[in-house]
């Protein structure tokens, strides 16, 4: 039978170390959902937005020898600065990756696990932490955030201006999460305080998943 999962939203600023505070939680036990990868799939040869993506902005797409793929960077470069057609791609994505989320959820759930993590950069943005039982905010100084930024192909100053333009501010992140993981503090701070947080969570009951009245199947 399946049982209640406790859904921790992890989050934070671009830069802030969240990959490396995800992967800890997964080490401490937790079931991850990465929202990133996910859209990766999702325009990548095969995946199920592409078509609607090519559709919408057909300059993107290439063919390759798996199949028709978005070009992620490109894409990127079509919607920066463009509100309406950036609506117009996260109309397309998010029923895709809230639909992924779900049956992530309901695997979880049949498989007993009690803890679920869900990485989501912009779960505030998007109103997800009112899916959350508890959030985790990741945060760095805006210094090391820059740093660890542009250090990536193809980030320039300007695109990290138009992402960081997206994103609420850590002061409001920070007011509106259940926990602050400082991940400028280093590697080790960072893991006892994610270990921290799973033991914190260890006897808690999750009130988000399943939902009310829903009778879960296993996968």
């Amino acid at each position: 039978m399946a049982e209640p999962v406790v859904i921790l939203g992890l989050t934070g600023s671009i830069g802030t170390g969240k990959t490396f505070a995800a992967r800890t939680f997964a080490r401490a036990g937790a079931t991850i959902f990465d929202a990133d990868a996910v859209v990766h799939s999702l325009l990548a040869p095969g995946g199920t937005a592409v078509a609607a993506v090519g559709a919408a902005f057909p300059e993107v797409v290439r063919r390759g020898p798996g199949g028709p793929w978005a070009d992620r960077s490109g894409l990127a470069d079509r919607v920066f600065a463009d509100g309406e057609a950036l609506a117009r791609l996260e109309a397309i994505l998010h029923p895709l990756t809230e639909a992924a989320r779900a049956r992530f959820l309901r695997h979880a759930a049949a498989s007993r696990r009690r803890l679920a993590v869900v990485d989501v950069p912009l779960l505030f943005e998007t109103g997800g932490e009112r899916q959350c039982d508890a959030v985790v905010l990741v945060t760095a100084p805006l210094f090391l955030q820059t740093q660890r930024v542009l250090r990536r192909p193809g980030m320039t100053s300007a695109r990290l201006d138009g992402i960081r333009r997206r994103q609420l501010s850590q002061a409001e992140k920070s007011r509106r999460a259940t926990y602050v993981v400082r991940s400028g503090l280093g590697f080790r701070p960072t893991l006892r305080a994610v270990c921290r947080i799973v033991r914190q969570l260890r006897y808690r009951r999750g009130v988000k998943w399943p939902p009310r009245g829903a009778a879960l199947r296993r996968p």
